[in-house]
Parts: structure tokens; C-alpha cells; sequence
């Protein structure tokens, strides 16, 4: 089957101008106040010393405004365009990490650019929405009914996510199986399909915990989920202290840089993956509960827009996107409250971070894209035919 992209429905095209006047600032403004509670946090983090980490996260910031809202002017066949190509890209970059990555915190996850460090996990999570997005808008909803169909997309998803796990980064490949799994979903996958490969992963998930496939700090990881004391001081240790900073919070919190937990360093990775818990501690629970309700409003946000488009390609992208931003907030949240394991996932706009900062950027660039572009279809020529 032979696909070419083309344009259908009005606006056939766009100027400059017009695109600039679609621009949903109500979005920016969303996102920058998700920012501005993560800069306060970084400049807390660092006991008052601005030039730490808050700096450049804000120049990191202002660098990825420019960059969403110069993605936002991009069409959306543009976009799908370059689906298979960026994956491709992204593809390579992890096998490359695989042999010739830089090493830290135990794990081989990163590129050494010299002015930069970039992780290809996170490349990967938006090519993945793009590529599946494209994949399925080729399709009827009787092709995709078929089994075979299905092979290339799970082979797009399974295989990204096998070289991330072996880094080791569980839970960056926990989210691309899971942002895959909800495009499928939305494409239109039958539901006993899925019930097929849960079963399936339960196999595999008991088998790699026989065969010595996972390491020895995931399988503690593991079991200090279970009972967070059997090593309180080893294993447990950054999750019995996230307990006792966001217990002694109370309901307003201590206070900017009054944390007790945080400013003494009890607290680890305050500055990335546990720094909500600094924020529960500080801010306390009003202020946690500010947070996720303003995550909560950029999903709605996505998925308004997901609903509104009327490019199937659009659509797809835009639930694909919302869904990767919904698991960063929730994996991070629920790993500092002990409810899942802790995995190495940042909390989206407000943990320090270049590449998941950019990635998110891009993510919520893409969005726009389809928010502005919500009247432009993305046809389909098979075989030469509309």
C-alpha cells in the first residue's frame, strides 16, 4: 500500500500572519506559570543562589518558547512529512548510546555534545507520537482491524523501548510502551488485543525477573516498593525521606527555603526527580495541589485539542502528546509518594533539565501546531485514489 500525503479541506493553507493570530497564548500562559513554580523551586533548592540552576533553566525556558511557537507555524503535513525520518534519526542516536554513550548515575543514557547533553530516550518520545500518528492516519479502520497491520507499529514501539530498558531506564520505556498503547487505543485496536499483550507482558515481567534480565537495583527498587523499611537506609532511603518531607509540610507548607528535609540535604535529587517532594514540603499541600491541578488543565488543554482538529493525523499526535505530558507529571508525583516504584522520570517544567525540558517543549510545540492547523486536513492518495 502506497500512501502520499496531501491537503484537503479549508484552509488549504496558511500565512504567517494568520498562523500568528491562532496562537493559543492562554497555553503559553499556562505553561509559564507551571515554569515559574519550577524556577522558585530550583532557586530554593539551591539555597538562594540563583546562578546554580534557576538561570538556566529560565534561559532554557525562554529558548523553548521560541522554539514551540516556531514548531506551532509548521503545518501538520510538514509534520507528518518528517515522522519517519525523525524516528530514524532518534532510532540511531540509541543504538549509538548503546555502544558509545556517556555513563552517569549508573546508567548509559546520554551523548556528550560538549555544550550539551542529550538524552535520545526523550528524542525518541515524541518521534514515537509522530511516526505512530502517520502510521495509523494511513489506515482504514478495517485495515487496522487486521492483525498483520499491527505488526510494523508494535515493532516501532517494542524495539525503542527494549534498547531504552537496557540503558538501563525502566521507566522511560514504561512511558513509551504506554503513550504507544494509548495511540493504538485512540487508532482504533480492538480491546482483547490488548488483553492479549497484558497477559503477554505479565509472562515476560516474570520471566525477567527469573532470568536475571532486570539488575540487581531494579529488582531492590522493586521490593522497597513493597516494604520501604526492609532497607531504610540503603534502597529505601530516597523514599522514606520524600515520606517525611511531604508529611511535614501540613497543609501550607514551611515556607520557601525553609524545608527542613530539602535545606539539610536529607532530601536527594531535590533539584530534579524528587523535587516535588521539596515543593510539598515548602509549599505544602495547598501548594502540591495548585501543581496538579495545573497539569491536570494541560491535559484537558491537549485533549480539547485532540477533540477539536479535524485531521485524524492531528488528532492522533495531539492525544499521543497529551498522554506522554500526562505520565511524566503522574509517574514523578506518584513515584515521590511512595505509590509506584521510583524510576528515574522527571517532573515536567519544573525538574532541572536540558533535554526533557526541550522534549517537552517540543511536545507542547506540536500541539500548538495542531491547535492552529485544527481546520487542515491531512488527505490520503492509496494506490493513487483519494
Amino acid at each position: 500500500m502506497s500512501v502520499e500525503l496531501h491537503s484537503v479541506g479549508s484552509p488549504p493553507g496558511l500565512r504567517l500572519t494568520q498562523r500568528i493570530r491562532q496562537v493559543p497564548w492562554s497555553l503559553i500562559i499556562l505553561i509559564t506559570m507551571v515554569a515559574s513554580i519550577g524556577f522558585a523551586m530550583l532557586y530554593s533548592a539551591a539555597g538562594g543562589d540563583a546562578d546554580r540552576w534557576m538561570n538556566k533553566q529560565v534561559i532554557r525556558f525562554a529558548v523553548g518558547i521560541c522554539v514551540m511557537i516556531t514548531i506551532g507555524m509548521v503545518d501538520l503535513q510538514r509534520l507528518a512529512k518528517i515522522a519517519y525520518p525523525l524516528y530514524g534519526v532518534a532510532f540511531i542516536l540509541l543504538v549509538y548510546v548503546e555502544f558509545a554513550g556517556e555513563v552517569g548515575m549508573g546508567a548509559q543514557r546520554w551523548i556528550d555534545l560538549k555544550f550539551f547533553q542529550l538524552q535520545p530516550s526523550e528524542l525518541m518520545k515524541i518521534s514515537l507520537c509522530l511516526v505512530l500518528a502517520r502510521y495509523f492516519h494511513s489506515l482504514s479502520y478495517e485495515e487496522i482491524g487486521r492483525p498483520w497491520v499491527l505488526i510494523m507499529p508494535t515493532l516501532l514501539v517494542v524495539l525503542p523501548a527494549g534498547l531504552v530498558l537496557k540503558q538501563p531506564d525502566l521507566g522511560t520505556a514504561g512511558m513509551l510502551l504506554m503513550a504507544g498503547g494509548a495511540i493504538f487505543f485512540v487508532a482504533g485496536v480492538r480491546w482483547w488485543k490488548f488483553a492479549i499483550v497484558f497477559a503477554l507482558g505479565i509472562v515476560g515481567a516474570v520471566g525477567a525477573w527469573n532470568s536475571g534480565f532486570l539488575h540487581d537495583y531494579q529488582k531492590a527498587r522493586l521490593l522497597t516498593f513493597l516494604d520501604p523499611s526492609r532497607d531504610a537506609l540503603g534502597t529505601g532511603y530516597h523514599i522514606t525521606q520524600s515520606k517525611i518531607a511531604l508529611g511535614s509540610g501540613g497543609v501550607w507548607g514551611k515556607g520557601l527555603m525553609q524545608g527542613s528535609q530539602a535545606q539539610l540535604n536529607f532530601l536527594p535529587e531535590r533539584h530534579t526527580d524528587f523535587i516535588f517532594t521539596m515543593l510539598g514540603e515548602e509549599l505544602g499541600m495547598v501548594g502540591g495541589l495548585l501543581v496538579l491541578a495545573l497539569y491536570s488543565l494541560l491535559v484537558v488543554y491537549g485533549l480539547a485539542i485532540a477533540l477539536r482538529t479535524r485531521s485524524h493525523f492531528g488528532r492522533l499526535l495531539a492525544f499521543g502528546v497529551t498522554m506522554n505530558i500526562f505520565l511524566y507529571f503522574f509517574i514523578n508525583t506518584a513515584m515521590v509518594m511512595g505509590l509506584i516504584p521510583v524510576v528515574g522520570i522527571p517532573l515536567p517544567l519544573i525538574s532541572y533539565g536540558g533535554t526533557a525540558l526541550m522534549t517537552v517543549m517540543v511536545g507542547f510545540g506540536l500541539l500548538m501546531s495542531v491547535y492552529v492547523h485544527r481546520d487542515y486536513r491531512v488527505g490520503r492518495r492509496t494506490s493513487g485514489e483519494d
